[in-house]
């Protein structure tokens, strides 16, 4: 069967979510920004035309963006995961073979639809995804992967293109490649294209053109894939399923200084709990559980704790790794400090039906297990907010050690208070 790939990239995401649900921002600038309202990590176009550049701290931003009207939201990771998961159940309707590369980006297998008429159907594609979920797309399609994401990049810049480029015609690839700069070849990066230049290698043409032997001195055997993956030779499947981490971290910096012991305890729960919810979503478990704490690291005294604790068997019941958090925490809290940060770090990590239980297990495996089911279900279609522990206290005592999101939007999808009201 003949290779076929076609890339999916939302157009600036995040900015796109937030116009979904609020029309009236469709021809104004959108920026979102960081954790606790850092910095911005999104922009629309419009915002881009205006100078503002990605990075930028939002205070330093600020005059800018308040003087052009420009709409600021904070990070709604919520929102935008649950418009990522629209996304890709819409794609599935076009191919049962889909990679999920990032939150915003998938590979489509089209191996099987090369007799059909490809400009047509990703163009289709990118209708549907609109209509059915209101995000604007890209589509590249190539018989590579690294094609494809050449294709996709033009088809954004290209007016012609209008957001769809088929790259299969040599005279079409090859002025494809003349057109784009090698540090634009996906996995080439800074560095790599920094030294290229130096060798005389300016744009994707170039790079497909070196020598096997070329390639793999300077590139390494990673680099000698791109350059086949270039000249039209698929050296990249698609990854149906994503490699299960070997370690999940969950932290976060906090909106103020906490002191209370109660409040950390709060804080860490919550860190716990979805370290446990991504356990169970990749069918794992993990068997050594890390706590740590900081201070301000910008202050003179800054201090740095953790307590790694191995676990009898491997879990990933919320209940069996809250007591050993909270136990770990108890064990670093100093009354006396002002802490900035915290975080559970889990590892260890095996197949869930791998796990053998030790003789010193004291929890009730089958009953941990029937309580996650059943806790995942109620959040899945409930939200996340809608069952807690005590000990994450109550949403009063969890806005003291919140980010700091001034600007943040509605859960409009997940949560039944953010449905839009129709009068």
């Amino acid at each position: 069967m003949t290779s076929l790939f076609a890339i999916v990239d939302c157009n600036n995401f995040y900015a796109s979510c937030e116009r979904v649900f609020n029309p009236a921002l469709n021809s104004r600038p959108v920026v979102v920004l960081s954790n606790n309202d850092g910095c911005i990590i999104a922009l629309s176009n419009e915002a881009k035309a205006l100078g503002v550049k990605m990075g930028t701290p939002y205070f330093q931003a600020r005059p800018q963006l308040e003087e052009y009207g420009v709409a600021v939201f904070s990070s709604n990771y919520e929102l935008y995961g649950d418009m990522s998961r629209r996304v890709v159940e819409t794609l599935q309707q076009f191919t049962p073979n889909l990679e999920v590369y990032s939150i915003d980006e998938s590979f489509l297998d089209l191996g099987d639809f090369y007799k059909v008429d490809l400009q047509e159907y990703a163009r289709t594609i990118k209708e549907t995804v609109k209509q059915w979920t209101g995000i604007p797309v890209a589509v590249g399609v190539a018989t590579t992967k690294t094609l494809a994401k050449v294709a996709n990049r033009i088809s954004k810049k290209s007016a012609k293109a209008n957001g769809v480029l088929v790259l299969t015609d040599e005279r079409h690839i090859e002025a494809a490649l003349k057109r784009t700069e090698v540090g634009d070849v996906w996995g080439i990066g800074r560095r790599y294209a920094n030294k290229l230049a130096g060798l005389g290698i300016h744009t994707a043409w170039d790079l497909r053109n070196v020598t096997d032997a070329f390639a793999k001195k300077h590139l390494t055997v990673v680099g000698l894939r791109t350059v086949k993956e270039l000249r039209g030779e698929s050296c990249m499947e698609l990854e149906h399923m994503p490699p299960a981490k070997q370690n999940i971290c969950t932290s976060r910096s906090f909106g103020k200084t906490l002191t209370e012991l109660t409040e950390l305890e709060d804080a860490l729960a919550t860190h716990t709990i979805r370290c446990a919810t991504k356990l169970r979503k990749q069918k794992s478990c993990a068997g050594v559980i890390t706590v740590f704490l900081m201070t301000n690291r910008f202050t003179e005294q800054h201090y740095y704790y953790s307590r790694t604790v191995k676990l009898d068997s491997p879990t990933n019941s919320e209940l069996e790794l809250l007591r050993h958090a909270t136990k770990a925490l108890k064990q670093m809290y100093r009354p006396s400090l002002q802490y900035k940060k915290a975080g559970v770090i889990v590892s260890d990590i095996v197949p869930a039906n791998q796990v053998q239980l030790s003789l010193l297990t004291s929890h009730n495996t089958d009953r941990d297990n029937k309580l996650m089911q059943t806790l995942d279900s109620l959040r899945e279609k409930y939200g996340n907010k809608f069952v807690k522990y005590g000990v994450q206290g109550s949403n009063e005592a969890i806005k003291k050690w919140e980010l700091n999101r001034d600007h943040i939007s509605a859960c409009y999808t997940t949560d039944i208070t953010g449905l839009l009201k129709v009068s």
